[in-house]
C-alpha cells in the first residue's frame, strides 16, 4: 500500500484503522493481536486512537494486544487525540464534560496515552476538538515540550474549521510543530468540507486529511433516508461495474480527490479491510465522481 508523507519523520498508510469501538469488539488481547498482524501484513500500519475512546479504555486494550508482539511497534504509526474531557471514575480530573487545551492537560494526557498504549512515543498527536477557550500559545508550548522530549513526532488537529485552524497554525511554524493533519468527517454523504472551502484550505497548506466515518456511520445504507437512497442509486451500479463493494466505491471516490484523504475505518472485520484496499485500486471516471457528488448535493451543479 502507498504511504503518505506527513512530515520528514512520519508517513502513514493510505487506509487507517480506527479503534473507537475496540471496547465493543470484546476481543481477548490474543484476538486483537492477530488482527493487528493481519492489518500490518496488508500494509495498513496507521492506528487511530483517542484518550476518551471506550470511556478511556480503548488505548489500554490496544496496548495489551501490542505487548504480545512488541516488534510490531516499529512497523506502525500510532495516532491519538486529546483535549476532550468526559466524566469517568477512572480519571480523577475527568469530573465533567468540557474541552481542555491547557498545557498541563495536553502533557498529562499524552503521558497517560503512552502508558496505556505501552509505547514510548506517538507518531502523531491531534487536538480532538476546537475549544472556545483555546489559547494557541499554550497549545504551542505543550507541543514544543512534547516534541523536545521525543514523545510526539508530528502534530495535527481534528474537527477544526478554517478559522480555528488558522488561529492555531499561526503559532506553529517549525517542521515538527506545524499542523500536518486535520481529521474531519468526510464521506459521500457528508461533503461539507468540499462546500465550505475547508478542503481547499487544507490542500493549499499541504495539510493531509483523515476522514472519520467515511461510510457515514452506516447511514448510507438507511433505506428511509432520501439522501442515502439517492447516493446508493449511483454507488450500487458502480460497485457492480467495477466488481467491488459499496465500501470499495466509497474508497475510490475519496481517493480520486487530488487532496490527500486517508479514510479511518472502524471495522474489525478483515473482509471489510480487504474491500477497502481493493477500492483503492479502482479508478472511477470524473463523471462517476460527479454523479456521486451531485446525488449528495440533491441537485445538479450550475
Amino acid at each position: 500500500m502507498d504511504k503518505v508523507k506527513i512530515n520528514q519523520h512520519v508517513s502513514f498508510s493510505k487506509v487507517i484503522q480506527g479503534f473507537w469501538r475496540a471496547k465493543d469488539w470484546q476481543w481477548t488481547p490474543q484476538q486483537l493481536n492477530r488482527y493487528l498482524n493481519e492489518l500490518v501484513e496488508r500494509g495498513i500500519t496507521t492506528m487511530d486512537h483517542a484518550d476518551i475512546y471506550g470511556g478511556y479504555s480503548c488505548e489500554g486494550i490496544f496496548g495489551e494486544a501490542l505487548k504480545l508482539s512488541p516488534q510490531l511497534r516499529e512497523q506502525m504509526e500510532i495516532v491519538t487525540k486529546c483535549g476532550i474531557v468526559l466524566p469517568s471514575e477512572r480519571i480523577h480530573e475527568a469530573d465533567g464534560h468540557r474541552y481542555d487545551h491547557s498545557k498541563h492537560h495536553i502533557q498529562k494526557s499524552v503521558d497517560r496515552s503512552l502508558q496505556e498504549l505501552q509505547v514510548d512515543y506517538l507518531d502523531s498527536l491531534l487536538i480532538h476538538r476546537p475549544s472556545p477557550l483555546m489559547d494557541p500559545q499554550e497549545v504551542t508550548e505543550a507541543i514544543t515540550a512534547l516534541v523536545n522530549e521525543g514523545k510526539v513526532k508530528s502534530f495535527g488537529v481534528s474537527n477544526f474549521n478554517k478559522s480555528e485552524y488558522d488561529l492555531l497554525s499561526k503559532h506553529l511554524v517549525s517542521d515538527k510543530l506545524h499542523i500536518t493533519l486535520n481529521q474531519l468527517e468526510i464521506s459521500p454523504y457528508t461533503i461539507d468540507v468540499l462546500e465550505n472551502g475547508l478542503m481547499n484550505h487544507m490542500y493549499k497548506d499541504n495539510v493531509k486529511m483523515m476522514s472519520w466515518s467515511p461510510m457515514a456511520g452506516g447511514k448510507l445504507f438507511d433505506l428511509e433516508d432520501e439522501k442515502s437512497v439517492r447516493i446508493m442509486a449511483v454507488i450500487s451500479p458502480l460497485a457492480q461495474k467495477y466488481h467491488t463493494s459499496v465500501n470499495g466505491i466509497v474508497m475510490a471516490w475519496l481517493n480520486k480527490h487530488p487532496a490527500t484523504i486517508m479514510p479511518v475505518l472502524g471495522t474489525h472485520k478483515i473482509e471489510r479491510i480487504d474491500e477497502a484496499i481493493k477500492g483503492l485500486e479502482v479508478t472511477i471516471t470524473d463523471q462517476e465522481w460527479f454523479d456521486i457528488y451531485t446525488a449528495s448535493l440533491g441537485h445538479d451543479i450550475p
